[in-house]
């Protein structure tokens, strides 16, 4: 599954990130949508859901979350939504792990 996230903030080092696998990170922008997947191995084989996706999120709750490779890039999201069929578009699309 998916879950959509609008991007609430952020922090500056996500921009000052330069290595060539972590580029991803400076374009990240506060009040887009993101998309995330839910794959495994994040996956819990027991409740079948990955840690941080939300599910008991409703209303304005706001997230935390934490780009990986790059502690220093965080910020928060609150949920939009969760697709059982995921159509992430290619861009501003993540998955959790």
């Amino acid at each position: 599954y998916c879950v959509e996230f609008r991007t609430e903030s952020l922090s500056q080092q996500c921009a000052l990130e330069t290595r060539p696998h972590a580029r991803w990170m400076q374009y990240l922008r506060e009040g887009h949508t993101v998309c995330v997947a839910c794959q495994p191995p994040a996956m819990s084989p027991a409740t079948r859901r990955c840690s941080g996706d939300g599910h008991s999120a409703h209303g304005d709750k706001i997230l935390h979350w934490e780009a990986i490779g790059n502690s220093q890039c965080q910020g928060t999201w609150k949920k939009i939504r969760q697709l059982d069929h995921c159509s992430c578009p290619l861009v501003h699309s993540f998955i959790f792990t």
